[in-house]
């Protein structure tokens, strides 16, 4: 990696908390089925609403067909009838998902709940069914332990219930017609049976018995083609590389459709369908497999439909990015594409096949200057015990990347991973003077199986030492000032943030633990009770069973709870009240005992947030909390200078 450091007065200025963590002006936008109109995200009351406009208009011509007050909506979908719009939206962030009907003809009026249910229960998503024109198929477990799929006519409402799931560990794929092609189901051994559904009399039949442990997060994707004849997965099958593989409804035998070479396929889109890059492309219409997307440095497009190639080429002149999302009308000659890129988030064209005209729709932040945002860089080393590394150090512009204070950004799953990409917490900490690094440590996806097994066992331990590591790498080039080390993360990474403090006391000046995990025993009991059938490859494996005594005994031991009096960095912690994956026991339990032993801790509790802060205005106070956290343990920059120096770097 090379910098050019520059005089330290030539930093930016700093940018208003309230900047960096509004809504964006324009976010995750689609064009319709028809091809004439284009939907997106946009602030409206306060919160992130959608709008629809002509695909020839302005955002001045531009209707709210949406009015949340409460919050703000991320995902929706186009229905094959040009007068109905879908969306999901919860309840405060407690994840209990419903969908709901907007109608464009009306936008005033008040959206209306498609699927009302009892609490606890949640919509995974709607899918389209051709076959049937007005409906449209959505999953959701009205039975609290099992998601049946339902066929809801969109105008009326009528639901009826089109799949009935049999088993809380299996699932049954459909094809585009909505008739059933494939079961996936988890056995005990934890491995994934694939089996092919007979059409004429619904028997299954065995075809592939995939991995356990390498897949934590299930085999994923599980797509059926568009002929309804094949099945694709991602599959390690002999090697260590994720690819993209087709298995044979009828004999079972596993084609290579995309593969990169040291590569794994990109799963992390997996996590909000429709709104983070996919794994697979795919036509609108038809269904055909465009293109693949695969980790790397900056993220790889392996194409692989023909016609699109020429598309994609046009594509790649508009951006210095990586096609991120993607939407087509049904013709497949207009797109709607928004790229990837480090400094400058969510650049959306507007580009018709037909024609080879293309216009810049709208960038996210369009007052952001992309110039005064910090390069994110690829970064490698080697693991104490050799394991390859991957991570991202971005340097804060206009200081010389020497003796800096850095923050260590773990990221959440842990089966995720960091990415080339615009970070918003990223870029602020880096707008305050802080260097950040982010590692892909052992147990992150993306780079094969020997480096997700390896943390098989190893929290609080191997997987620490891999933070611990990449530490000890910036401040051995010199990049940080071991006095000046903070460890900030959500979720696992907020659990991460813990260990830090506990485990290794005097690495860290300041840590920030943000819905994170303080019990690892108690998080397991107290996840929704449908998820422990998909835990079998994840939580039961890589960490124990809380059931068990002598592997709770074990969990106990790597958990920060059982090592609080080992602490004494400053901590601040953040919580959702409404959070059903990391309760708010876990944050309360470790203040609780902190404060019993006079030691100072920062404790923010949102009321009307679950796991992540979502409204513009409990991000501003949480990274109001943390600038000042930051700037008082470690040095950088804040806005508040009578309370926090402004530090040279």
């Amino acid at each position: 990696m090379t910098t050019t450091g520059r005089p330290t007065d030539q930093r930016p200025a700093l940018i208003d908390i309230e900047e960096f963590f509004a809504d964006p002006q324009f976010a995750n936008p689609s064009i319709s089925p028809d091809g004439t109109r284009l939907a997106y995200l946009a602030p409206h009351q306060g919160r992130r609403n959608i709008w629809v406009r002509g695909i020839d208009q302005t955002h001045d011509d531009a209707i709210p067909v949406t009015h949340d007050t409460r919050r703000g909506i991320t995902t929706y979908y186009w229905t094959d009838d040009p007068r109905w719009l879908l969306y999901l939206q919860d309840t405060d962030g407690n994840e209990d998902w419903h969908l709901y009907r907007v109608d464009l003809d009306d936008p005033a009026a008040t959206a209306v709940d498609l699927t009302p249910m009892d609490p606890g229960s949640r919509v995974l998503g709607a899918d389209p069914l051709p076959s049937v024109p007005g409906s449209v198929l959505v999953t959701m477990n009205r039975r609290p332990l099992f998601f049946d799929t339902f066929r809801i006519d969109v105008a009326t409402g009528e639901t009826t219930l089109h799949r009935e799931q049999d088993d809380p560990t299996a699932a049954i794929l459909l094809d585009r017609r909505g008739e059933p092609a494939f079961r996936t189901a988890l056995a005990a051994d934890g491995a994934v049976e694939i089996s092919a559904i007979d059409p004429a009399t619904g028997h299954t039949r065995l075809l592939r018995r995939l991995g356990g442990a390498e897949h934590p997060m299930s085999v994923q994707p599980q797509e059926v083609t568009a002929d309804g004849k094949g099945l694709l997965v991602g599959a390690f099958q002999d090697g260590d590389d994720l690819r993209l593989v087709r298995i044979d409804h009828e004999t079972g035998e596993e084609t290579v459709v995309a593969a990169v070479e040291g590569h794994d396929l990109d799963l992390s889109g997996m996590m909000l369908p429709g709104v983070l890059p996919p794994p697979i492309y795919r036509h609108r219409r038809t269904g055909e497999v465009l293109a693949a997307r695969f980790v790397a440095d900056r993220p790889h497009i392996e194409v692989l439909d023909p016609h699109f190639a020429e598309i994609h080429a046009q594509l790649q002149k508009l951006s210095d990015g990586v096609l991120a999302t993607l939407s087509c009308d049904d013709s497949g000659q207009r797109w709607i594409a928004t790229f990837v890129h480090d400094r400058d988030p969510g650049v959306t064209w507007f580009y018709d096949h037909t024609t080879g005209d293309a216009q810049l729709l709208f960038r996210s932040f369009p007052d952001r200057d992309p110039d005064t945002m910090a390069p994110m860089e690829p970064v490698a080393f080697p693991a104490r015990d050799g394991l390859p590394l991957h991570g991202f150090l971005t340097l804060p512009v206009g200081v010389e990347p020497r003796n800096l204070p850095l923050v260590l950004a773990v990221h959440g799953g842990p089966w995720h991973h960091d990415s080339w990409g615009y970070s918003n917490d990223v870029q602020f900490l880096a707008n305050r003077g802080y260097a950040v690094l982010q590692v892909n440590f052992r147990g992150s996806l993306g780079y094969g199986k020997r480096h997700v097994t390896a943390a098989i066992g190893e929290f609080a331990q191997a997987m620490h030492d891999d933070l611990i590591d990449a530490v000890d790498w910036a401040v051995d080039r010199g990049y940080a000032d071991p006095d000046r080390i903070g460890i900030y993360g959500g979720s696992y990474g907020g659990y991460a943030a813990l260990v830090g403090v506990t485990f290794t006391p005097d690495r860290f000046a300041a840590a920030v633990d943000y819905v994170g995990i303080s019990d690892l025993a108690n998080f397991l009991r107290t996840l929704p009770p449908f998820t422990r059938a998909y835990s079998v490859n994840n939580w039961y494996r890589y960490v124990g069973d809380p059931a068990i005594p002598e592997q709770e005994a074990d969990m106990l031991a790597r958990s920060p709870i059982t090592m609080v009096d080992k602490i004494r960095t400053p901590l601040l912690v953040a919580q959702g009240a409404n959070d059903v994956r990391v309760v708010q026991a876990e944050s309360d339990n470790i203040v609780a005992r902190l404060r019993e032993r006079g030691v100072p801790v920062e404790y923010l509790v949102a009321e009307d947030e679950g796991h992540g802060f979502a409204n513009p205005e409990n991000q501003v106070m949480l990274y109001r909390a943390i600038e000042q956290h930051f700037a008082r343990h470690l040095g950088g920059r804040s806005t508040d200078a009578s309370r926090t120096p402004d530090s040279p770097s």
